[in-house]
């Protein structure tokens, strides 16, 4: 063992400082001594070798660069990201070096914040938004909400996957499109009951999601035949029927407290820690009220000084709610009113009552905004041609308000809102109205949008 091992010693020294110098024969007789020595003299290598490793530890040894002789890529593969097990039976051999979502739910929540910098030039101010379209589910933040309802409901047994049981819900689209591809990936089917006025597109991505769609003319909510007392009486009909299997489930978003609770245990949280505390405003808009509330309870007493800002469209009564603490639109006036729901083109938020989700923040809301029909679909064309991006009523309401608080504020305070969903979802109705853009021109100015009359 010791003869071999001086030999090795010798070649491993000449390797190392007279590398340019080993001849082609030298190579192969050190691979067939290498091959006859290796399992005895094998620790005395390890040794010698970490021992040179210490010696030239600091010392700058030139190499040679990309595309040169003898050059060679180095990479460190000590250093890996936290493995986590993807075999079912939780087998330690299969690892990975990136995190593995699980399922439909693994895409739900954790999605980027992001500077508009367009938006933020022209304000001077830092106006950054939520991307909550990024929720790998519906692509909304009811993403968040249905994981939520589905999760509680499962913890008080009142829902079991793979039996016939089905999720009812009234909803004006986004947090049905969540619950029919939630419910899918857990074993439920979904029933959703809404407005025979709402955006075809969303029904007809709820068909193809599975879900039974059933769309009902708009009524105020103290008509039994209104799209969520319509769910509320299919979900008990299910129950109450021996023929059909499992039970129905209404989800009920707009009372459920699940909801506020998902944005209260999630949202808030992320942008917490996405800001690094630094931020002056939240703003956001407000339907069953569970975004605002949740973002609300999980931020303001974290963090000294911060507004909550709601963002309402026009005919929604919350305005005049939160600043001068009685729930009245004009719209709702006798002889005026259009139509039953919010007299509106936004879909998604605004509401003339409140819920519970609304009310366990409510305390909290420190002012509001009015936002225009025409002020948002103005603002939706200005965020493609100036941003790139192509956002859905909801999104273009919040992001005139989060402007127009922006403008309010100190120069360079910080302002957060939420990007709710793409516009695909409203071709039909918002953006038919707000026109194409066809590669025009912007027709007006940030100040222009802000000022216009709501």
């Amino acid at each position: 063992m010791t003869f071999f091992s001086n030999i090795w010693h010798r070649i491993w020294d000449t390797i190392l400082d007279n590398q340019n110098k080993l001849t082609t024969t030298g190579g192969f007789l050190l691979g067939i001594i290498a091959t006859i020595g290796f399992k005895d003299f094998y620790p005395d290598l390890e040794q010698h070798f970490q021992r040179r490793l210490r010696n030239l530890r600091g010392q700058n040894i030139p190499h040679p660069l990309p595309g040169q002789p003898d050059y060679v890529r180095l990479e460190d593969h000590t250093r890996r990201k936290s493995t986590l097990v993807t075999s079912r039976d939780n087998d330690p051999q299969r690892t990975t070096q990136h995190e593995i979502a699980v399922g439909v739910e693994g895409l739900i929540g954790n999605t980027p914040l992001i500077k508009l910098k367009s938006l933020s030039e022209a304000t001077g101010r830092e106006i950054l938004a939520k991307a909550e379209l990024l929720n790998g589910a519906g692509n909304s933040p009811k993403d968040r909400v249905a994981l939520s309802m589905i999760n509680h409901a499962e913890e008080e047994g009142l829902i079991k996957p793979d039996r016939g049981d089905t999720v009812y819900e009234g909803t004006v689209g986004s947090t049905g499109i969540s619950l029919a591809a939630v419910c899918r990936a857990r074993g439920y089917k979904a029933h959703i009951c809404m407005p025979s006025d709402v955006s075809v597109e969303k029904s007809d991505l709820l068909l193809k999601l599975g879900a039974t769609v059933e769309r009902v003319k708009p009524a105020s909510i103290i008509d039994q035949d209104q799209f969520v007392n319509t769910a509320r009486r299919r979900a008990q009909e299910h129950t109450d029927d021996p023929n059909k299997p499992g039970r129905g489930f209404f989800a009920d978003q707009f009372e459920n407290t699940a909801n506020y609770l998902a944005h209260q245990n999630t949202t808030g949280p992320e942008i917490f820690e996405q800001t690094d505390v630094d931020l002056n405003a939240f703003v956001a808009g407000a339907g069953t009220g569970g975004t605002i509330s949740g973002v609300a309870l999980a931020l303001k007493p974290r963090i000294p000084g911060l507004k909550i800002i709601l963002a309402d469209p026009q005919g929604s009564g919350l305005f005049n709610k939160v600043k001068y603490g009685v729930m009245f639109s004009p719209t709702e006036a006798e002889g005026t009113r259009r139509r039953h729901q919010v007299d509106s083109v936004v879909e998604g938020i605004g509401i003339n009552r409140l819920t519970a989700n609304f009310g366990a923040g409510f305390e909290l809301i420190d002012d509001a905004v009015k936002v225009s029909d025409a002020q948002a679909m103005r603002m939706a064309r200005w965020l493609v041609e100036k941003e790139g991006l192509f956002v859905g009523a909801s999104s273009a309401v919040n992001l005139v308000a989060a402007a127009q608080v922006a403008k309010g504020m100190d120069r360079g305070a910080r302002i957060v809102t939420i990007i709710c969903d793409s516009g695909t979802r409203h071709l039909s109705k918002f953006w038919k109205e707000a026109g194409d853009i066809a590669g025009g021109d912007v027709e007006c100015s940030l100040e222009d949008i802000l000022s216009m009359k709501t």
